[in-house]
């Protein structure tokens, strides 16, 4: 039997997700798997704060809302509203769901800041960053593109490189461009404010080998230490969307100063709401628990930043941080491509049902940060099975009998691991020599072995090992689905002089699917709920395990609590998004619940026919000679180029310029080719890159040639 326990307090958050777009289902990996453990701890009695908020701040944000002609704060409003209501949708609850453009906010991160400067913490330094002569702003570094300097990938990020993964300042990119305006950035000194992370570097060693990282994520941040840690860079210069610095007018915090400070500014509000103390929770002497689930992409700033901000200013660290990995679908990233980028709003509209989505995690995810895979035939079988054909089918097998037949009353013989119920009818009886088992004694020690599994669940639980809780529960289930085959009940209920252990038998298969309704309610609360009122009783908590149902206990008639998932929903669903990708080609215009999207449907459907220049800088265009052009034997069409862009190898491409040029007249000319075009294996043979070309109604197409000066291999802007 499970033990009691002593109540604890418990704070504890998730990730702050960006306003900046819709929430999808990689996103909801972390916000599932935090509402399953927190829902966990509220049933084991604990006294539990669960607090997130939009991350609203920065350059990205400002510049969303100055291309849609609103302003910042009216952008994130109608985000914090689209977010807020997914998650609801998804039985996530939050206690508090704030913004981090908030006054308690403001307040806080300000204090915080004058904190660490009066610890000796601040300093100034004059940097030197580029900065966009059209917009009139320092650019961001993931808004600054240009050529790996490592590896010389084209249009890399002004951080790092996504083909070879070396990390780099902006200054070193090979011809920099800024994805904001296009233009040729230019580098310009200013005075930023850095915390010294440096001077924090023996206390962050021995905290985050404190047990407060899990292994993997503790020997991540030995690898930061080798190379020995940089202070960090918290300002940023105007325009920007933040909060100002104190003493500093025209320099803003960077966003990931104040966005983990809005875990606490979200709590201040829970506090004020309700009357809690806020020191009690975020005191340096705290005793109470502090948790913060998140991504592993953003550890760096949790396990590093963030500690080492709250040790000098003051205020408690947290307990312990729980990484997770990402979300792949059938096995890859998700794509746009292939409708597999989904939205929390395109599921909800084709599936309906987020417990499948919330089981299918909790059956997948563990306490490392290791990446779990959403495969969606995978998906259909899984729920149909586990929920719809093992779990629910125990009550939909049973629950009616006693409605039916029973005037909706268990049983008035008691249930225990050594009550039983056997049968004395004559041999003859009908039901005998159909089932000759029947007459013997059934045991439910199951019963038993139920009540038992409930410290074991719960340490999974405790633990974040969910796929192993469920792995638990479902062998459970096929327990109780067992004992319902043997005792046939629907066979039974045929004969009336059978009615006692027909009652007996439900009565017993009821309280097993009450005791496995607990164990799955963290997971499934709203079934949960369903059962609670179908079988008449309290809301479950953990400690309930310990007991069964009452004699006589009056429960309500079964009804129908889920449907099974079919394959043209998960069709729908990725064609659906398939159609997103085409209908909104602009960054962060993913579908929208109805108002904002009405509000907004004349913008996208004029969007709709233009790239952005995100877009359009993908494409690389190089000056290329024409060392070499011919006839293709049997194409109307097509001369074949032999190109040299200034590599090893010269490129072979396959043009539709036949109708204007001789192919002599062509050899030793200049023209502008598309560089990084995928090559295409053709009728005639590959074609590795696009010449440009124009035509009308009265001729071409003709090649476009450079102006004199220009040079072999040179990328044209």
């Amino acid at each position: 039997m499970a033990t009691a326990i002593t109540p604890r307090k418990i704070l504890v958050t998730s990730a702050l997700p960006y306003a900046n777009g819709s929430i999808h289902l990689g996103h909801l990996v972390e916000y599932i798997q935090t509402d399953i453990w927190v829902r966990f701890q509220k049933m084991q009695g604990n006294t539990v704060h669960y607090v997130c908020a939009d991350d609203t701040h920065g350059t990205p944000i400002m510049l969303r809302a100055e291309k849609e002609g609103i302003t910042p704060e009216a952008l994130i409003e109608a985000v914090h509203k689209e977010h807020f209501a997914d998650f609801n949708e998804f039985l996530v609850e939050f206690d508090n769901y704030y913004s981090t453009n908030a006054p308690e906010n403001k307040v806080l991160s300000q204090g915080i800041y004058k904190k660490l400067k009066a610890n000796g913490k601040i300093a100034t330094k004059t940097i030197e960053q580029f900065y966009d002569p059209v917009k009139n702003m320092f650019l961001p570094d993931r808004f600054i593109k240009g050529e790996c300097p490592k590896c010389h990938a084209k249009d890399q990020y002004g951080d790092s490189c996504e083909v070879c993964g070396a990390t780099y300042n902006p200054t070193e990119l090979i011809n920099a461009y800024s994805a904001v305006s296009g233009a040729a950035p230019v580098r310009k000194e200013t005075e930023h404010y850095f915390f010294k992370l440096s001077e924090c570097e023996q206390f962050l060693k021995d905290w985050t080998r404190s047990g407060t990282l899990q292994g993997e994520a503790a020997n991540k941040m030995g690898e930061w230490f080798e190379n020995g840690l940089n202070d960090w860079d918290i300002s940023r210069d105007a325009p920007y969307f933040g909060f100002e610095i104190p003493d500093a007018p025209g320099k803003y915090f960077y966003v990931w100063l104040d966005a983990p400070i809005g875990y606490m500014a979200s709590f201040k509000k829970l506090c004020q709401d309700q009357g809690l103390d806020f020191d009690e929770y975020w005191g340096q002497d705290s005793k109470t628990e502090l948790y913060h689930f998140i991504g592993k992409d953003i550890l760096y700033f949790h396990a590093l930043f963030w500690p080492a901000t709250l040790e000098f200013s003051g205020y408690r660290k947290p307990t312990q941080i729980f990484a997770h990995g990402f979300l792949t679908v059938n096995g890859e990233k998700m794509s746009k491509s292939r409708g597999t980028f989904i939205t929390a709003r395109s599921y909800l509209d084709h599936i309906k049902n987020p417990e499948y989505l919330r089981y299918y995690y909790a059956a997948k995810l563990n306490s490392t940060m290791e990446d779990i895979d959403l495969n969606l035939e995978d998906f259909i079988a899984r729920v149909n099975s586990d929920l719809v054909g093992k779990y629910i089918n125990i009550a939909s097998r049973t629950a009616g009998f006693i409605s039916k037949k029973f005037g909706g009353k268990l049983s008035d013989r008691s249930i225990s691991v050594n009550s039983y119920l056997t049968l004395r009818l004559p041999l003859d009886s009908p039901v005998l020599v159909k089932y000759p088992d029947m007459g013997k004694k059934q045991p439910i020690e199951f019963i038993e072995r139920i009540q038992n599994s409930a410290s074991r669940i719960s340490e999974l639980y405790e633990s974040r090992e969910f796929n192993k809780a469920v792995r638990l529960i479902m062998e459970l289930v096929d327990v109780v689905n067992d004992y319902v085959d043997d005792v046939k009940p629907w066979e039974t209920a045929k004969y009336q002089q059978l009615d006692t252990i027909t009652h007996w038998n439900c009565s017993v298969i009821l309280n097993a699917f009450r005791l496995i309704s607990i164990y799955l309610k963290p997971i499934l609360p709203r079934i949960a709920y369903q059962v609670e009122g179908m079988l008449n009783i309290q809301p479950l908590k953990w400690s309930d395990s310990e007991n069964l149902l009452s004699v006589r206990h009056e429960v309500f008639a079964y009804k129908h609590l889920i449907s099974r998932i079919e394959a043209k929903q998960i069709e729908a669903m990725t064609e659906a998004n398939k159609e997103n990708l085409t209908a909104t080609p602009q960054p962060h215009s993913e579908q929208r619940h109805a108002a904002h999207q009405q509000n907004e449907a004349k913008a996208e459907t004029a969007e709709a026919e233009y790239i952005s220049i995100d877009d359009f800088t993908k494409v690389d265009l190089r000056i290329a000679k024409i060392v070499n052009a011919e006839h293709v034997e049997g194409a109307e069409k097509l001369l074949k180029l032999t190109l040299d862009i200034g590599e090893e190898e010269p490129r072979q491409v396959f043009a539709g310029i036949k109708s204007a040029y001789d192919p002599e007249t062509l050899k030793g000319r200049l023209t502008v080719m598309v560089a990084n075009l995928a090559p295409r294996k053709m009728k005639f043979g590959m074609s590795e890159g696009m010449v440009l070309a124009a035509s009308d109604e009265n001729g071409g197409p003709f090649i476009l040639s450079p102006d004199a000066g220009a040079q072999l291999g040179m990328r044209v802007k």
